[in-house]
């Protein structure tokens, strides 16, 4: 838009150049000519008239002033003979060949006895039309320049409403609630700005209400959920009937499920709601801990959890204390979840110039495409081969903390069948110790 703004700037004023410079050129491009022209006509006709006299008086006097016409000026004199004058008896110029050719006929009793020519370079002319023609195109290109910078200022000061709600629409479109625009320019768009601020204000009090009524929720959930899984564990200690057991132990199993969701919803309402400082942690260790947790878990199946990384490698990353533990659990979990019987789960951690990168690939199923592209939706839960049914958030709950750090989620296919997560995360300038 500040282009076409520009361009519409430029072309007015060079449209308005061309209306009132061309025409002025040409006007004295003209006079020059026709000023020029009439003083030749003016010294042939009087050096004709003393042509026309014949007495010897006259023709001194015409030789002295061709002499002194030809000292003073670029043109020359020439009589001509009576055969040579004009036949219509009028004085004649002729334009071309870089001079002014002017021939008036010398005229006695009537008859025409000759004629005096002035031949009159036009360099001189031509020199001083194209200064003339010259000076109003630099001025004009000077001018053009002047109105490209002044066009750039006026657009980007008439723009710069609009470039702050598109500033704040895309800080609002990826996820910033509190985004709001300055109310600034013409009334049109502070009415827009103010309109848009409203309607974020509202939207950013309703996912506050969302975000504390989940967290409320969540945690009010928690302590009957924990007594219920309690009184199931009582009750299936004291039934000796196999068909109740059964019965109990499925009941069980959903109230671990619940739990489970309701953890997750939990983390997550908290994660969203306040984003805390990063600091700059140890990777290895963190990776090292939490696959300590997991592996005998992975072991009751015969899954093997490996690791790849330089074994020195000490670096250090920009996370908030706690997220990483979190993602780690989740993205194990999602991976152990998948795998099947004997096969392996591999952590790699790679560092580069400002991130590192850590992967966790498994020899699952995969995803398609489609999955890959609603996996970190909520309650979204992909084909296990464990039996157990997931609470469809743990993949949203590692994209809001890794978001909230500055890095970046991606789901990727394996060489070998199954699916990467790979996690970036940005590096700090410290060095590990």
């Amino acid at each position: 838009m500040i282009r076409q703004l520009i361009v519409s700037y430029v072309l007015l004023v060079a449209v308005a150049l061309t209306a009132f410079t061309v025409p002025v050129a040409f006007t004295l491009t003209a006079q020059l000519r026709g000023d020029t022209e009439e003083s030749v006509r003016r010294e042939a006709r009087t050096m004709a008239l003393l042509l026309a006299d014949g007495d010897a008086a006259s023709r001194a006097a015409l030789t002295r002033m061709s002499v002194a016409y030809a000292a003073e000026t670029p043109g020359a004199v020439h009589v001509l003979p009576a055969s040579e004058a004009p036949a219509d008896g009028r004085t004649t110029a002729y334009w071309g060949g870089g001079e002014l050719k002017v021939t008036a006929p010398a005229k006695r009793d009537g008859r025409t006895v000759g004629a005096v020519q002035v031949t009159y370079p036009t360099s001189d002319l031509t020199s001083r039309l194209w200064r003339i023609w010259g000076f109003r195109a630099v001025l004009a290109v000077g001018v053009l320049a002047v109105a490209a910078g002044l066009g750039a200022l006026v657009a980007r000061r008439l723009t710069r409403p609009l470039r702050q709600l598109n500033d704040m629409a895309t800080r609002f479109g990826d996820g910033d609630l509190t985004a709001r625009s300055p109310v600034t320019g013409p009334p049109e768009t502070q009415q827009l700005a103010r309109t848009l601020n409203s309607g974020a204000e509202r939207l950013d009090i309703l996912v506050a209400s969302q975000r504390i009524f989940v967290a409320d929720a969540s945690h009010q959930l928690r302590t009957p959920l924990t007594a219920l899984r309690l009184s199931l564990d009582n009750i299936a200690d004291g039934v000796e009937d196999d068909f109740v057991r059964e019965d109990v132990e499925q009941a069980t199993a959903e109230v671990v499920r619940m739990s489970r969701l309701v953890n997750g919803l939990l983390v997550l309402a908290r994660a969203e709601a306040k984003v805390s400082a990063t600091e700059a942690l140890p990777l290895r260790e963190l990776v090292e801990d939490r696959l300590a947790v997991w592996r005998p878990a992975a072991e009751e199946r015969g899954v093997t959890i490996a690791r790849e990384g330089e074994p020195g490698d000490r670096s250090l990353v920009l996370a908030s204390p706690g997220h990483l533990d979190q993602v780690l659990d989740n993205v194990l979990s999602n991976a152990l979840e998948v795998s099947p019987d004997g096969s392996t789960i591999t952590v790699r951690v790679q560092a580069r110039s400002d991130e590192v990168v850590l992967s966790v690939l498994d020899q699952g199923p995969g995803m398609s495409d489609a999955e890959k592209s609603r996996a970190f939706d909520r309650f979204w839960r992909g084909q296990g081969l464990t039996g157990r049914s997931g609470s469809g958030l743990g993949l949203a709950i590692v994209k809001q903390l890794v978001t909230d750090d500055g890095g970046t989620v991606t789901l990727k296919d394996t060489p070998g069948g199954g699916l990467c997560v790979a996690i970036s995360l940005r590096a700090s300038s410290r060095s590990g110790g």
